[in-house]
């Protein structure tokens, strides 16, 4: 055994708890500002009015809303889609690149990197006392997001073949338990306003959604000591050696240039996939109120509940299955239950029917996104791992930012069980794909 794997061996627990942190913390401040998209835009249409890069959007998008036969009371929805389209598609063009450089240069300096960026993101937003300070927070932190990409390789430096899956799923926990955590933590602090006891503090920059800004902060500036101090470099020198030189470039062109088959198969499955998926994100709390009179804090408790089984499967349940079963096979499984559970919440007659359908897709989407995980992996070289996981993770970004906004559409126009019956279509597409994929080598 050769000095490089003695010491990759013995540091691998350390590794994976140190990654699993990490993804933890920038999930939380990730989607700690989900809740929030209604209030932002109420505080920066009374600070900016309907002038400048906030006025041209707010016409923008009304003028769409009325174009689907909706009136103003549409804009807060069509307003956070905006907001969280302009991180995704950042998100889409920088995670290959930073991908990329971390399998150049390693995946230590680049986390260090972009974790500090993302914080200098959410310290922006802290102080933005006008819209286009809070859109140049937003973009920096978009920026600078490739640190999820660059630690989900850093999980495969670390893993065998043989275990590559199942680490996968730690990353899904970490995933899975960020999403939940961060917009619970958003909802909380969101009524707490800064302003409301020190209101000259709006001199410098200080704004009502300040202590969520500043707890993403916090939990950056955590995040950085943390990998500074305990993370060591996860790549070897020879896999460094052969990685191809880094370039900014449109993470489609890339794909095509990767020379695996099966790696762009399952690109297109995941993108597939991941349409459905957020679909379903879209649209659920809107179902929900629609057909069930749900309040806000009752689809907290939906998401809630699909965050808590989203966590054992890909904690847990992947884990066991992965002993028996090769991640093809678990993935077609997936597939099937994810499709299953889209329909029966879009067709859902009762509560208790919309449960079950969550829990079936909650299944099949921890089944779907750690096997994908582990066969992007299992399926690309070592000297590639930063760079093809971080065109896997664009592609999911590059969904979030287009599918919210087409999703919505047809819901408001079409309704509820036509939006979850093409998602489920959608899935299905996805289940076809994944007929020729190849067994991966372990």
């Amino acid at each position: 055994m050769s000095t490089f794997q003695h010491s990759l061996s013995a540091k691998r627990s350390i590794s994976l708890s140190v990654i699993f942190l990490t993804l933890y913390i920038d999930l939380i401040g990730f989607s700690i500002i989900f809740p929030l998209g209604p209030d932002l835009l109420t505080h920066y249409l009374a600070v900016d009015g309907h002038t400048g890069v906030l006025g041209w959007l707010v016409q923008r998008l009304n003028s769409f809303a009325y174009l689907l036969g909706k009136n103003e009371s549409f804009l807060p929805i069509l307003f956070g889609g905006l907001v969280s389209s302009v991180f995704s598609i950042l998100q889409f063009l920088f995670s290959p690149f930073w991908g990329g450089i971390s399998d150049r240069h390693g995946r230590r300096p680049v986390l260090v990197l972009t974790v500090a960026g993302t914080a200098l993101g959410y310290i922006l937003w802290a102080v933005s006392n006008s819209f286009w300070l809070f859109l140049v927070s937003r973009i920096v932190s978009g920026t600078f997001s490739g640190n999820l990409s660059v630690a989900t390789a850093a999980v495969a430096d670390v893993t065998t073949r043989e275990e590559r899956s199942k680490a996968m799923g730690l990353v899904g926990a970490a995933f899975g338990l960020g999403l939940v955590t961060g917009p619970m933590l958003g909802a909380f602090t969101a009524h707490i306003n800064l302003l409301a006891s020190h209101p000259t503090w709006a001199h410098y920059g200080i704004n009502p959604f300040s202590v969520p800004a500043t707890i993403a902060f916090v939990l950056c500036l955590v995040n950085l000591g943390w990998t500074s101090v305990r993370f060591k470099e996860t790549i070897s020198p020879t896999a460094s050696a052969k990685s191809r030189k880094p370039s900014l470039r449109n993470p489609i062109a890339a794909i095509f240039g990767l020379h695996n088959p099966a790696v762009r198969r399952m690109n297109l499955i995941t993108f597939t996939f991941s349409v459905a998926f957020v679909s379903m994100e879209t649209s659920l709390t809107f179902l929900a109120a629609e057909r069930f009179n749900y309040t806000a804090s009752q689809s907290g408790y939906l998401l809630g509940f699909f965050g808590i089984c989203a966590i054992i499967t890909q904690g847990y349940i992947i884990r066991k299955l992965l002993k028996k079963k090769c991640e093809t096979f678990i993935m077609k499984s997936g597939l099937v239950s994810s499709s299953v559970g889209l329909l029966c919440i879009g067709f859902a007659p009762c509560p208790g029917f919309l449960y079950s359908g969550l829990a079936a897709l909650a299944l099949g989407s921890g089944l779907v996104n750690t096997s994908a995980s582990g066969l992007i992996s299992l399926y690309s070289e070592a000297a590639e791992q930063g760079l093809v996981l971080g065109i896997f993770r664009s592609l999911g970004s590059l969904s979030r930012a287009t599918t919210p906004l087409i999703a919505g559409t047809v819901f408001w126009i079409f309704g509820s069980r036509s939006a979850f019956m093409i998602a489920a279509l959608f899935s299905f597409a996805a289940l076809v794909l994944s007929h020729s994929l190849p067994t991966p080598r372990k």
